[in-house]
């Protein structure tokens, strides 16, 4: 193998003072021996600014991640979907194409499906997944293609699968037994906040799962641990997901 060439890699986002993905693949690169590849943030306070990125990038740029709030919007600005993104609507990684072409990517549904799936149970029928943003997207995806049901709980609701918070009677809550936040609430460094559920509703028959892994375990989650409920953070769908675009940038 030749001498590699200098490849920068990134993700697109808004406000990320740090993030998973840049300390997941600079640790990955070192330890690879990929001196020449780095890992950055590209962080954009508009949409607006990612062709200015791909224009300075150049030929360096070896592929880019996409997280909150940009996983939609970025959708414009690429030349091809992967038939898996465009029924998702929603791209969390991109791929520079030998003809220079910039294709869309979701890995967010492997990343989920292989990190909740071992925890699902017979009783684990229906699903409500709090928060209708990108990520929930491919959330919904992945339930629906293992034939789970769900319903997205959002402050305002407007389409046919979404209800409100104040739509979560004792009753919804026995019927769904899993229960999924795709918002960024209980983030740090805002560790005291949580999700607007009924938790004196929740059973050990639950499993509650946080995309959030910072703090480990979120409010959200000692909540539900609290009523015996099964829980797991988003960690492992992360390094999940990161191994998935690695893959996707590199399979040519």
């Amino acid at each position: 193998m030749g001498e590699r060439k200098n490849k920068v890699f990134g993700l697109l986002g808004k406000d990320i003072e740090y993030s998973f993905s840049r300390g997941y693949f600079t640790e990955k690169f070192k330890k690879l021996g990929f001196d020449k590849y780095k890992y950055v943030n590209f962080d954009l306070q508009k949409i607006e600014e990612f062709p200015s990125v791909i224009e300075e990038g150049g030929k360096t740029l070896g592929g880019i991640n996409v997280t909150i709030p940009y996983k939609e919007e970025v959708m414009q600005y690429l030349d091809k979907l992967d038939k898996t993104a465009k029924k998702i609507g929603a791209v969390n990684t991109i791929k520079f194409t030998k003809r220079g072409n910039l294709k869309g990517y979701n890995s967010d549904v492997v990343g989920f499906e292989k990190s909740i799936f071992p925890l699902i149970k017979e009783n684990h029928k229906r699903a409500l997944i709090l928060g209708t943003g990108g990520a929930s997207k491919a959330i919904a995806y992945a339930l629906k293609k293992n034939g789970i049901k769900f319903k997205f709980v959002s402050r305002n609701p407007q389409k046919k699968k979404e209800i409100s918070y104040q739509d979560l009677t004792e009753k919804v809550m026995s019927k769904y037994q899993i229960i999924i936040n795709s918002t960024p609430v209980g983030t740090s460094p805002n560790t005291d906040k949580c999700p607007d559920i009924p938790y004196q509703f929740i059973t050990e028959n639950h499993l509650l799962y946080d995309l959030i892994y910072n703090p480990e375990v979120t409010t959200f989650l000692s909540k539900g641990r609290e009523q015996g409920a099964v829980i797991k953070n988003g960690y492992e769908m992360l390094q999940l997901q990161a191994e998935e675009s690695w893959r996707i940038w590199n399979n040519n």
